[in-house]
């Protein structure tokens, strides 16, 4: 399969203050966390795999 079935977006701030957004839920916060490796962690345990890239917040704009 080359594209994901499912996306989550985890897109933290210079603070490490973590949010898990569901885009099919228009952009809802799934799961929030002040660590970027609890929220990794969360992502993981549900089984969501990694896809390589970063993003800025105004490239969302």
């Amino acid at each position: 399969m080359l594209s994901p079935s499912y996306i989550l977006l985890l897109l933290c701030n210079s603070e490490d203050n973590c949010q898990v957004y569901d885009p099919a839920q228009n952009y809802k916060i799934v799961f929030s966390s002040n660590d970027y490796n609890a929220a990794k962690l969360w992502l993981l345990e549900d089984e969501y795999q990694p896809i390589e890239g970063r993003l800025l917040g105004a490239e969302l704009v």
